[in-house]
């Protein structure tokens, strides 16, 4: 059969044998950056692996992986904000470390007074002493004031620590124009499927492209790419279940990970994807002209069917592949073991 290849679906498997030839584990970040690095969109990331040598060292991915991966930052990100926490939470005890002297002040002021009140023979040191008891109260009154505004002020800049972290949280794993989850996402989630590699998590994972090519030409795809990004992530957004994970890679390229060990109900679930691209028009942007609907092709693989995050994903990613070189519109199912020849061991069907 003649293979009707898309270039990302192209690049994944060439990731994955890129990798094993290499000696590179199958690590979800390491995957990432060999990934990026063979798409080419960061031509320094390209120069830097490349310059790497045949032989990468873990250490020397990480390296390279801090330096051009968003995510590889994490932990710096952590680490600046704990030591902002820190700095802020040392100013508190500082301030707390003054108040105690200012009590301790205070109340040796006062006990001077009381004995000189308890000892005095004349009416003017009784009031000395109580016009001094009078003045250390204002000052104490005084001192709490500033001491109130200087704890609003660090609780204050706390919570922007709080907030800045909670925000970094909440999108290091979203992809911003579909409000999806991202690559990262995906890769989290695949890396916890294996967690324990004896006791493989039993999921259904998909990787999906929508079959634009199918419709418009490459010219087209360009000038709506925004838009059918914003669009079929939304449309996605809303018929997916909020139980699973879905994510969009890139382009109009998105992952599933089902919560499910059983393949028929992977398969009617993304049926049931492919079913709500059927009853949504595609709108023009600018003229709102319908433009019809698009398909989906799609590529599953059950866990159980995977040693690795990474062979899951590339079985995914070969599924795709045959479903997009069959004409799209398809749904493949890998079959058990990768080295069977093409057309063995894969269930093909169309939408009824």
């Amino acid at each position: 059969m003649a293979h009707k290849k898309s270039s990302t679906t192209d690049i994944a498997l060439r990731v994955a044998t890129a990798m094993k030839q290499m000696g590179i584990d199958g690590l979800p970040r390491n995957y990432e950056l060999v990934y990026e690095a063979y798409a080419g969109a960061n031509p320094d990331l390209v120069r830097d692996f490349v310059a790497l040598g045949k032989y990468k060292t873990q250490a020397m991915l990480d390296e390279l992986g801090r330096k051009y991966l968003p995510h590889q930052h994490e932990a710096s990100v952590l680490q600046r904000s704990a030591g902002a926490i820190s700095g802020e939470m040392s100013n508190f005890m500082d301030l707390l470390s003054q108040e105690r002297t200012s009590l301790s002040d205070y109340g040796r002021l006062i006990g001077e007074a009381s004995q000189v009140i308890r000892n005095a023979g004349g009416e003017d040191v009784l009031g000395g002493s109580l016009a001094a008891l009078q003045r250390a109260t204002e000052l104490r009154v005084s001192h709490t004031a500033e001491m109130a505004a200087k704890v609003a002020a660090q609780s204050a800049v706390m919570e922007g620590i709080q907030k800045e972290m909670a925000d970094f949280e909440a999108m290091k794993f979203v992809d911003p124009p579909t409000k999806l989850g991202n690559r990262r996402a995906f890769n989290k989630a695949l890396a916890r499927v294996y967690a324990n590699p004896d006791l493989p998590m039993l999921c259904g994972v998909v990787v999906a492209e929508v079959d634009a090519d199918r419709r418009f030409s490459p010219a087209q795809i360009e000038a709506l790419s925004d838009h059918l990004v914003t669009f079929y992530g939304g449309l996605i957004r809303q018929a997916f279940p909020t139980s699973d994970l879905a994510v969009r890679f890139d382009g109009l390229r998105f992952g599933f990970l089902f919560q499910t060990s059983d393949e028929g109900e992977v398969t009617r679930l993304v049926d049931l994807l492919r079913a709500a691209f059927q009853t949504m028009a595609l709108r023009d942007p600018r003229t709102g002209r319908n433009l019809g609907h698009l398909t989906l092709s799609a590529g599953v693989c059950m866990s159980d069917r995977a040693e690795s995050a990474l062979d899951l994903a590339s079985a995914c990613e070969r599924a795709l592949l045959e479903a997009k070189g069959a004409g799209g519109d398809l749904v493949v199912v890998y079959g058990r073991g990768d080295e069977v020849p093409a057309g063995k061991e894969w269930m093909l069907y169309r939408a009824s």
